[in-house]
Protein backbone atom coordinates (compact mmCIF):
# COMPACT_ATOMS: atom_id res chain seq x y z
CA UNK A 1 0.00 0.00 0.00
CA UNK A 2 2.69 2.48 0.86
CA UNK A 3 4.22 2.13 -2.78
CA UNK A 4 0.76 2.74 -4.02
CA UNK A 5 0.39 5.71 -2.26
CA UNK A 6 3.82 6.85 -3.15
CA UNK A 7 2.86 6.65 -7.00
CA UNK A 8 0.03 7.96 -6.10
CA UNK A 9 1.98 11.56 -4.61
CA UNK A 10 4.42 11.59 -7.68
CA UNK A 11 1.48 11.45 -9.93
CA UNK A 12 -0.34 13.82 -8.36
CA UNK A 13 3.30 15.99 -8.10
CA UNK A 14 3.88 15.51 -11.78
CA UNK A 15 0.38 16.81 -12.38
CA UNK A 16 0.31 19.41 -10.42
CA UNK A 17 3.66 20.72 -11.84
CA UNK A 18 2.36 20.17 -15.50
CA UNK A 19 -0.62 22.19 -14.38
CA UNK A 20 0.83 25.01 -12.89
CA UNK A 21 3.44 25.26 -16.37
CA UNK A 22 0.77 25.25 -18.95
CA UNK A 23 -1.31 28.02 -16.45
CA UNK A 24 1.53 30.39 -17.06
CA UNK A 25 1.21 30.25 -20.59
CA UNK A 26 -2.45 30.40 -20.97
CA UNK A 27 -1.98 34.21 -21.38
CA UNK A 28 -0.10 33.45 -24.65
CA UNK A 29 -2.69 31.86 -26.86
CA UNK A 30 -6.07 33.19 -28.09
CA UNK A 31 -9.38 31.67 -29.77
CA UNK A 32 -9.85 27.67 -29.81
CA UNK A 33 -6.31 27.13 -29.19
CA UNK A 34 -6.53 28.91 -25.70
CA UNK A 35 -9.93 26.78 -25.10
CA UNK A 36 -8.40 23.81 -26.12
CA UNK A 37 -5.37 24.73 -23.20
CA UNK A 38 -8.11 25.30 -20.78
CA UNK A 39 -10.14 22.35 -21.35
CA UNK A 40 -6.50 20.01 -20.95
CA UNK A 41 -6.04 21.74 -18.02
CA UNK A 42 -9.26 21.17 -16.16
CA UNK A 43 -9.04 17.64 -17.47
CA UNK A 44 -5.69 17.43 -15.55
CA UNK A 45 -7.10 19.28 -12.92
CA UNK A 46 -10.18 16.61 -12.78
CA UNK A 47 -7.25 13.84 -12.91
CA UNK A 48 -5.68 15.37 -9.75
CA UNK A 49 -8.93 15.13 -7.92
CA UNK A 50 -9.10 11.37 -8.47
CA UNK A 51 -5.72 11.28 -7.63
CA UNK A 52 -6.38 13.13 -4.17
CA UNK A 53 -9.31 11.06 -3.67
CA UNK A 54 -7.19 7.65 -4.25
CA UNK A 55 -4.86 8.55 -1.93
CA UNK A 56 -7.46 9.63 0.82
CA UNK A 57 -8.94 6.32 0.49
CA UNK A 58 -5.15 4.58 1.16
CA UNK A 59 -4.80 6.46 3.71
CA UNK A 60 -7.42 5.52 5.67
CA UNK A 61 -6.99 2.07 5.01
CA UNK A 62 -3.65 2.63 7.22
CA UNK A 63 -3.14 1.94 10.44
CA UNK A 64 -3.49 5.24 12.95
CA UNK A 65 0.10 5.30 13.47
CA UNK A 66 1.10 6.22 10.20
CA UNK A 67 -2.18 7.55 8.77
CA UNK A 68 -1.44 11.05 11.04
CA UNK A 69 1.59 11.93 9.20
CA UNK A 70 -0.02 10.96 6.50
CA UNK A 71 -3.12 12.71 6.78
CA UNK A 72 -1.00 16.12 7.01
CA UNK A 73 0.41 15.96 3.93
CA UNK A 74 -2.76 15.53 2.14
CA UNK A 75 -3.99 18.50 3.71
CA UNK A 76 -0.96 20.38 2.31
CA UNK A 77 -1.92 18.23 -0.94
CA UNK A 78 -5.69 19.31 -1.08
CA UNK A 79 -4.62 22.89 -0.46
CA UNK A 80 -2.07 23.06 -3.46
CA UNK A 81 -5.33 21.36 -5.22
CA UNK A 82 -7.13 24.55 -4.13
CA UNK A 83 -4.95 26.77 -5.03
CA UNK A 84 -4.16 25.28 -8.64
CA UNK A 85 -8.03 25.57 -8.97
CA UNK A 86 -8.23 29.03 -7.58
CA UNK A 87 -6.07 30.00 -10.01
CA UNK A 88 -7.65 28.38 -13.12
CA UNK A 89 -10.53 30.27 -12.33
CA UNK A 90 -8.69 33.74 -12.23
CA UNK A 91 -6.96 32.64 -15.29
CA UNK A 92 -9.98 32.28 -17.43
CA UNK A 93 -11.85 35.44 -15.77
CA UNK A 94 -8.63 37.57 -16.44
CA UNK A 95 -8.60 36.56 -20.44
CA UNK A 96 -12.42 37.08 -20.53
CA UNK A 97 -11.43 40.13 -19.09
CA UNK A 98 -8.59 40.89 -21.27
CA UNK A 99 -10.28 39.73 -24.33
CA UNK A 100 -13.42 42.50 -23.52
CA UNK A 101 -10.64 45.13 -23.23
CA UNK A 102 -8.23 44.12 -25.95
CA UNK A 103 -11.49 43.94 -28.03
CA UNK A 104 -12.46 48.15 -27.00
CA UNK A 105 -8.87 49.10 -27.37
CA UNK A 106 -9.07 47.38 -30.94
CA UNK A 107 -12.59 48.97 -31.79
CA UNK A 108 -11.10 52.70 -30.48
CA UNK A 109 -7.76 51.76 -32.67
CA UNK A 110 -9.88 50.76 -35.89
CA UNK A 111 -13.21 53.16 -35.12
CA UNK A 112 -10.81 56.36 -34.04
CA UNK A 113 -11.11 57.97 -37.83
CA UNK A 114 -14.39 56.76 -38.01
CA UNK A 115 -15.72 58.30 -34.99
CA UNK A 116 -13.23 61.46 -35.43
CA UNK A 117 -15.04 61.91 -38.74
CA UNK A 118 -18.64 61.66 -37.64
CA UNK A 119 -17.90 64.45 -34.19
CA UNK A 120 -16.78 66.73 -37.16
CA UNK A 121 -19.38 66.18 -39.11
CA UNK A 122 -21.79 66.57 -36.21
CA UNK A 123 -20.01 69.33 -35.18
CA UNK A 124 -20.45 70.96 -38.34
CA UNK A 125 -23.80 70.50 -38.17
CA UNK A 126 -24.19 71.68 -34.93
CA UNK A 127 -22.24 74.87 -36.11
CA UNK A 128 -25.00 75.22 -39.18
CA UNK A 129 -27.92 74.69 -37.02
CA UNK A 130 -26.51 77.64 -34.58
CA UNK A 131 -26.00 79.75 -37.42
CA UNK A 132 -29.51 78.94 -38.78
CA UNK A 133 -30.75 79.72 -35.51
CA UNK A 134 -28.90 83.14 -34.48
CA UNK A 135 -30.59 83.92 -38.20
CA UNK A 136 -33.89 82.92 -37.53
CA UNK A 137 -33.90 84.98 -34.23
CA UNK A 138 -32.61 88.06 -35.77
CA UNK A 139 -35.21 87.97 -38.57
CA UNK A 140 -37.80 87.30 -35.56
CA UNK A 141 -36.31 90.54 -34.34
CA UNK A 142 -36.53 92.63 -37.18
CA UNK A 143 -40.24 91.54 -37.63
CA UNK A 144 -40.98 92.17 -34.29
CA UNK A 145 -39.35 95.97 -34.85
CA UNK A 146 -40.96 96.66 -37.79
CA UNK A 147 -44.24 95.02 -36.70
CA UNK A 148 -44.11 97.32 -33.45
CA UNK A 149 -43.16 100.40 -35.70
CA UNK A 150 -46.37 99.73 -38.04
CA UNK A 151 -48.57 99.57 -34.61
CA UNK A 152 -46.94 102.82 -33.74
CA UNK A 153 -48.07 104.37 -36.80
CA UNK A 154 -51.38 103.07 -37.08
CA UNK A 155 -51.37 104.59 -33.46
CA UNK A 156 -49.89 107.83 -34.71
CA UNK A 157 -52.87 107.61 -37.31
CA UNK A 158 -55.48 106.69 -35.40
CA UNK A 159 -54.69 110.08 -33.35
CA UNK A 160 -54.45 111.52 -36.17
CA UNK A 161 -57.78 110.51 -37.90
CA UNK A 162 -59.65 110.76 -34.26
CA UNK A 163 -58.50 114.73 -33.80
CA UNK A 164 -59.57 115.07 -37.52
CA UNK A 165 -63.21 113.56 -36.73
CA UNK A 166 -63.22 115.55 -33.55
CA UNK A 167 -62.55 119.06 -35.49
CA UNK A 168 -65.10 118.21 -37.91
CA UNK A 169 -67.32 117.69 -35.66
CA UNK A 170 -66.93 121.15 -33.97
CA UNK A 171 -66.29 122.56 -37.52
CA UNK A 172 -69.98 121.08 -38.21
CA UNK A 173 -71.52 122.09 -34.46
CA UNK A 174 -70.21 125.95 -35.65
CA UNK A 175 -71.69 125.84 -38.79
CA UNK A 176 -75.25 124.18 -37.58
Amino acid sequence: MASLLLSYEQQFSTLTAEVTQRMGTIHNYHGTERKSLISSIERQLDEAQELLEQMDLEIRELPNSERGKLMGRMKSYQTEFNNLETQMKKAKTTNNANKLRDELLSMDDNGTDDQRARLLDNTERLENSSRRLEVGYRVVMETEKVGQDILDNLQRDRETISRTRQRLRDGDANLG
